[in-house]
């Protein structure tokens, strides 16, 4: 407990060492760890620190030790349950690592993010886990790079900082895998309801880009290159865009069910996408998946309470925290002990994502037979 008589802030180093008759330069080596003391003034230093309710200076131990024995975290939108469960699989390790960690959320603005990489340089953060806003997030990661801080890339890839370690979902592989399905049970007329519909011109001529796009574009990537495997030319006119927003989404899907009623199965690439998505298809009077088979994208808990079930593509969110964290620590491991991957050798890591089959896909519904010929 604090000294009662105290009314000026809590207690120095120096009033410690006063109290425990020791110089301060002893108090100093005692409390922060470091160098040689004699037990007998260990027991005095503890003893006055704890009647005086001394805390230590966490920025001054950091600055003697080398190490914060924190991490920073910055995501795009921590309310998104993605985020939510990867930072939970973040701190899971982390803390079990001895370390702690300092969040922060941009909401995908570019000055946002650049202030919340400025406070952890500024916090002496020993490394940073950052989902990056966009491109652009590179130059503004740089201060960190060539400071040498660590930095792991969480789900998004840039592609300027090649150097930089990074842990992702195979995104293209695993949306191709969801459009197989859709093909496979004969769906023709497939569309798409993504953030990136913008992006259909230049990924269909470069399909080859996919693995190194925002989650968002490459998730595109996959569905065109699942029609194109299937024998399906790609439709612009079945790519709707929607920006992440429940009520956007709902909108656009019903706009493309009024255009074109050949549409028999809908892809998101996004679990708030997904749910406007099966709105639309709930207010349009078309049963799913008997008319219209729907696949969307992560395995929330509404995707098992809504009738009929959704089939899903499974993300290993709390995984991919958690592989970010431990390689962020194994980097931290290896620049103090000499053990593990070199700075010069970039780590990137690419975990499975899975389809999770359920009720909301069919067989494509035979098409309608042509009107017969009155003579």
């Amino acid at each position: 407990m604090q000294s009662k008589g105290r009314a000026d802030g809590p207690p120095s180093i120096v009033e410690v060492a006063r109290a425990a008759g020791v110089s301060t330069a002893t108090a100093g080596r005692v409390l922060g760890g470091y160098g040689q003391s004699s037990a007998a003034s260990r027991v005095k230093v503890e003893e006055a620190a704890r009647r005086l309710g001394y805390r230590p200076n966490g920025l001054a131990r950091s600055l003697i030790h080398g190490s914060t024995q924190t991490i920073g975290v910055i995501v795009t939108d921590i309310g998104n349950s993605f985020f939510a469960q990867a930072v939970r699989g973040i701190a899971d390790v982390v803390r079990a690592g001895g370390f702690e960690m300092l969040l922060a959320n941009t909401d995908s603005d570019p000055d946002a993010e650049q202030r919340a990489i400025q406070v952890m340089w500024e916090k002496r953060a020993d490394g940073v886990i950052i989902a990056p806003e966009g491109p652009d997030s590179a130059e503004r990661l740089r201060t960190l790079v060539d400071g040498g801080l660590p930095v792991v890339l969480l789900d998004r890839p840039l592609t300027a900082l090649p150097q930089v370690d990074q842990v992702l979902v195979n995104n293209t592989a695993c949306a191709r895998s969801a459009v197989n399905h859709l093909t496979g049970l004969g769906h023709r007329r497939i569309a798409v309801v993504s953030e990136a519909s913008g992006d259909f011109s230049r990924l269909l001529a470069h399909p080859a880009a996919g693995d190194g796009e925002r989650p968002s574009a490459a998730r595109l990537a996959g569905y065109l290159s699942a029609l194109q495997r299937a024998g399906i030319r790609p439709d612009p006119d079945l790519a709707v865009h929607s920006p992440y927003d429940r009520a956007a989404a709902e909108r656009a899907t019903a706009r493309l069910l009024r255009r074109d009623p050949s549409v028999t199965a809908l892809f998101c690439t996004d679990n708030i996408l997904t749910s406007g998505a099966l709105a639309a298809v709930q207010r349009s009077g078309r049963a799913c998946p008997e008319d219209i088979s729907l696949v969307g994208f992560d395995d929330q808990d509404w995707t098992t309470l809504v009738r009929p079930q959704l089939t899903v593509v499974r993300q290993p969110h709390r995984e991919l925290g958690a592989a970010a964290a431990e390689q962020l620590l194994a980097r931290l491991h290896a620049r103090r002990t000499g053990d593990g991957p070199a700075d010069d050798e970039a780590v990137h890591l690419r975990l499975q994502a899975k389809l999770i089959r359920r009720a909301s896909t069919a067989p494509a519904p035979a098409p309608a037979p042509a009107p017969a010929n009155r003579t």
